[in-house]
């Protein structure tokens, strides 16, 4: 570590890099913590990494209580704020209490997500990883208890793993300060990286019209996602492998709303679409005013990761039952409302 900066200051400083950073970090997903003394330094639930700096993001909550929940397998243990707080810690915070490194950092890497949303993923990570130490996998667990529990078990059988790799979700990253976290990261995003991406159909500057007769709907005002409706090989990602992983369902829904024409759209009727977003083939993605930035960064990171998938790649959606239990979950609810 940098001894010219204390642990907590550069903590904040690479939440505030990695945070503006949409491939590594999207809106209000992924947290971050450090370990101090008995206190747990948790990101709070619903804030945006890229506010570390300039907003009081963290909260501190009970490192012996969690410690010892753990030790009797209550991995649905809330935890306790040391002081009081309008924020709730991160609905992950079981996470970084189980992994024994002082800082640890759970987020969605685009690069790694590309790999962990392929039906083959565990195969690709064992091929790619190979010859690299200290990492482990998990299948899909709802977040909280089951996946707090899976993690638990990982690390029972490799207790000086450093990077977990988890499955339709991200990765989690444990090290003693913030210099150990850039090696082990770039390390494994350096093999896992992938840069044989589609070339975009248009420039950036090109206009797309609006939606003929409807004020509902404007063109989304991030030129590349036009690519989703204009690509067919994007389109069909769309209506058939949406539902990838769980921030991706928190803030864009269980489906995409996907019309092959504007007489299709217009056959719809517009005043009855409930969805904020809508794709028309051929045509480009429109959303409504009420679309807020939170949800826009979600589709930016849902294009990046279809973008690095391999032609006639099969990827692994959430089932509806994995679907309902994020969706009638009040602590996601929570974090969405938050977020906005």
């Amino acid at each position: 570590m940098n001894r010219a900066f204390p642990l907590r200051e550069s903590v904040l400083n690479y939440c505030a890099q990695i945070g503006a950073d949409p491939l590594l970090v999207q809106g209000a997903g992924g947290n971050v913590s450090w370990k101090d003394g008995d206190t747990l330094w948790v990101k709070a639930s619903g804030t945006w990494l890229a506010d570390a700096v300039t907003k009081d993001i963290f909260v501190p909550v009970d490192l012996v209580g969690l410690r010892a929940a753990i030790q009797l397998g209550q991995y649905a243990a809330q935890p306790t704020l040391q002081h009081v707080s309008a924020l709730r810690p991160s609905i992950e915070t079981l996470l970084h209490v189980l992994m024994p490194q002082r800082v640890v950092v759970h987020i969605h890497a685009v690069d790694a997500l590309a790999c962990l949303v392929r039906e083959n993923c565990a195969d690709e990570l064992d091929d790619k990883l190979a010859r690299l130490a200290h990492w482990s996998r998990v299948a899909y667990h709802k977040p909280g208890a089951a996946l707090a529990k899976a993690v638990a078990d990982c690390l029972q059988i490799a207790p000086k793993t450093e990077i977990i790799f988890l499955a339709n979700h991200g990765l989690v990253i444990g090290g003693d300060d913030i210099d150990c976290i850039k090696s082990i990261l770039n390390k494994f995003l350096a093999v896992l990286s992938n840069n044989n991406l589609f070339i975009p159909l248009f420039k950036n500057g090109e206009n797309f019209k609006t939606l003929g007769g409807c004020d509902d709907f404007i063109p989304i005002d991030i030129a590349e996602l036009h690519n989703l409706a204009l690509n067919e090989v994007l389109f069909s990602s769309v209506k058939n492998d949406w539902a990838l992983y769980p921030d991706h369902i928190v803030f864009l829904g269980p489906e995409a709303k996907c019309f092959e024409s504007i007489k299709d759209f217009n056959e719809a009727n517009a005043n009855n679409i409930e969805s904020e977003l809508i794709f028309v083939k051929n045509i480009g993605v429109y959303i409504k005013r009420t679309f807020n930035l939170a949800r826009k960064v979600q589709l930016l990171c849902y294009f990046n990761v279809i973008l690095r998938q391999p032609l006639n790649s099969r990827l692994k959606s959430l089932t509806q039952k994995e679907i309902s239990e994020i969706l009638d979950w009040d602590a996601e609810r929570y974090r969405q409302n938050i977020s906005k």
